[in-house]
């Protein structure tokens, strides 16, 4: 990579599972997450949990209404469809947004409760410079989320992408550091908390107890990591059972995708 003197755009990226926007005292609370999200300001932010239409949301599109409250653009993706309810995964930003893909993740048969997952990937341009995020939130079961993993890396989801895209990969994978998915992503990506100090991984789940790390952004090579921050507030403990994951990243001239 190109020196430290060559670095053209910085961006700020959040990925934060909101649990339907109920937070630990039970309270479905819209304005609390985004308050969380506008402290501290991301150029992109990528949500899972979210409910659309749902009975026990009292019908609110919430991706609408968070994205209305921040004054950004959005695309969401219902990995879930129950008649006119939705349930899925999101991404934000104040910058111009172009869908990509958005489908269903492969869902093998599991012990644990069976729920379809799937991903959404979009592409933004940023001080002239094109970036890439895919959002995605893996199943509970071991091989669930193998497969998973497996498939974002295929020739359908990333493995479509050449190695010098700068293309960031975030989401809740329901897999701790070193985990088989979370190795599986870290044969192709780096692992942003590895790049910056402290240089290991903070947990981000639960908030009321925090005891193991399963929200991870995995960055392509083209991209430097600044910095990682898992911000642990009265807020950002009450406002939902994940804490959310920020990092600043950063692309070099040499890198450039225009």
């Amino acid at each position: 990579m190109a020196g430290a003197g060559h670095v053209v755009c910085i961006v700020r990226i959040m990925t934060y599972n909101v649990h339907g926007c109920v937070g630990t005292d039970g309270v479905r609370s819209i304005e609390r997450i985004v308050e969380v999200i506008a402290a501290y300001k991301p150029d992109i932010i990528a949500l899972q949990e979210l409910d659309v239409g749902r009975a026990r949301s009292g019908g609110a599109h919430q991706a609408r209404l968070i994205a209305e409250a921040l004054r950004v653009q959005y695309h969401f993706h219902p990995a879930m469809r129950m008649e006119e309810e939705e349930y899925g995964d999101a991404i934000l930003s104040a910058h111009p947004l172009e869908l990509v893909k958005a489908a269903v993740l492969p869902t093998p048969p599991s012990r644990f409760l069976r729920e379809t997952r799937g991903a959404l990937w979009i592409r933004t341009q940023i001080d002239g410079v094109r970036w890439e995020v895919i959002n995605t939130h893996f199943g509970l079961g071991r091989a669930e989320r193998f497969a998973q993993a497996q498939a974002l890396l295929s020739p359908d989801w990333a493995g479509a992408a050449s190695a010098e895209t700068p293309l960031i990969v975030v989401g809740d994978f329901n897999s701790r550091a070193n985990g088989r998915a979370h190795r599986v992503l870290t044969s192709r990506f780096r692992d942003a908390q590895r790049e910056a100090p402290p240089y290991r991984h903070g947990a981000t789940f639960m908030t009321r107890l925090p005891f193991i790390c399963v929200d991870h952004i995995f960055v392509s090579a083209a991209i430097k990591v600044n910095a990682v921050n898992i911000p642990r507030t009265p807020l950002t403990r009450a406002a939902s059972d994940h804490f959310p994951l920020i990092a600043e990243l950063a692309l070099e001239r040499s890198s450039l995708v225009l």
